[in-house]
């Protein structure tokens, strides 16, 4: 007898393995996250703290003054 933890393991398993139309789908889930996260942020979101400052000294006080509210 399995234990809990082992017998969802193998009812997972058993049914990705039977899956037909739905290994497709996941295909092409993978596919749109991959586009969303990889290739669109290359374009669209720019390093915006490499390209505003020189230091890493310059950087960390910018994103210590954005969490702690300072300044404003």
């Amino acid at each position: 007898m399995l234990s809990f933890p082992g017998r969802i393991y193998r009812f997972y398993r058993d049914g990705f393995r039977q899956m037909t139309v739905g290994r497709t789908l996941w295909k092409v889930i993978l596919i749109k996250l991959f586009v969303m996260f990889a290739i669109l942020k290359l374009f669209f979101f720019p390093d915006f703290l490499a390209t505003s400052f020189g230091t890493d000294q310059e950087r960390a006080d910018h994103v210590a003054k954005q969490l702690t509210g300072a300044g404003r």
